[in-house]
């Protein structure tokens, strides 16, 4: 009977967590805001390349603002290490682009993270492996995830799958997709799920988060495929905000037919492309170089700053008051 019951306890157990990944098919992670009901972030991206390209001078500014800020995690827009992935849980790249680069003590949160294309190119499940954890216990990276901070819902979204030239022109580039192919299926399922996941939010702010760019004037330019497929959906569930690398800069442009912004950062290693396309969006900020954002968030105010490979404020934007620092025009464009 004993040996029964315990049979019967491990089929419910099981027919318990069916059931769950039936009704949320994104992993969901919480993540407390703090006392007062605030969150402090920072969003960096396109870093991994050992230190150089100063990577290490951001990352030392980063390590600076996140103590002031008194920051709650890291975000990564992707690109995590260049410039094909990591080989497998045993590649040195992990602790020579990753732990021994951000040491310092207000980068010790959780880092959440997407894999951007060069990922794709290496071992793309190495970077979803427990394994990775052990070694650094802050490094969370999964395909698509919803962290629920309270106040917000940053919902983190595989981008890479969604464009097509890498499925049927990847120009001599290995991409690993275990796990995703075949694309359609696995576009139009993830497309369902975040939709379903969007309506259920009740947080106060929700927060798209991809590597590549919805909207950009620099290298890439827009995606038009995200524009197509996953644009939509985030205009019809009120998202307000969505965040990228891919683009090696920093920008902000807000849509003018809704009210989502879009901003990169994608300036943690290499940068200066030299490069600039205007596109049919309202560009409020660019800049051509190296650096990274945070993002203050209140219950009715969202406040973002990106900074410079030396720690200085390049631009600042608040959601309701509009607050700006104005740039020379090298670095600032507006309609």
């Amino acid at each position: 009977m004993a040996k029964g019951g315990a049979a019967m306890a491990l089929a419910l157990l099981a027919a318990a967590a069916a059931l769950l990944c039936a009704v949320a098919a994104l992993p969901r992670l919480e993540h407390p805001a703090k006392t007062d009901g605030s969150l402090s972030l920072l969003v960096v991206g396109d870093w991994g390349r050992k230190g150089m390209y100063n990577q290490s001078r951001v990352a030392e500014q980063m390590g600076r603002v996140g103590e002031e800020l008194d920051i709650d995690f890291v975000v990564s827009t992707g690109d995590n290490f260049y410039e094909t992935g990591l080989t497998g849980v045993d590649d040195h790249a992990f602790e020579q682009s990753f732990t021994d680069i951000y040491t310092a003590k207000s980068l010790q949160k959780p880092w959440y993270l997407v894999l951007g294309n060069h990922d794709y190119k290496g071992n793309a499940l190495a970077q979803f492996s427990p394994v990775l954890r052990k070694i650094d216990s802050r490094f969370i990276c999964m395909r698509s995830f919803i962290v629920n901070a309270e106040i917000a819902d940053f919902f983190f979204i595989d981008t890479t799958p969604f464009q097509l030239k890498y499925w049927t022109h990847p120009k001599g580039n290995h991409y690993d997709w275990r796990g995703v192919a075949p694309r359609e299926k696995y576009i139009t399922n993830l497309l369902k799920d975040l939709d379903e996941a969007m309506k259920k939010s009740t947080a106060k702010w929700k927060i798209a988060v991809g590597h590549h760019t919805m909207r950009s004037v620099s290298h890439h330019g827009d995606t038009k495929e995200l524009l197509q497929l996953l644009l939509p959906i985030l205009k019809i569930n009120g998202v307000d905000f969505y965040i990228n690398g891919h683009d090696h800069c920093l920008e902000h442009i807000s849509s003018r037919d809704s009210p989502i912004q879009y901003f990169t950062s994608g300036g943690g290693s290499r940068a200066w492309r030299g490069f600039f396309q205007p596109n049919e969006d309202s560009l409020k900020f660019f800049y051509d170089g190296q650096g990274f954002m945070s993002l203050q968030l209140h219950q009715d105010q969202a406040d973002f700053i990106f900074y410079d490979v030396d720690g200085n404020i390049l631009y600042r934007y608040s959601q309701w008051s509009l607050r700006k620092a104005y740039l020379p025009a090298s670095y600032f464009a507006e309609e």
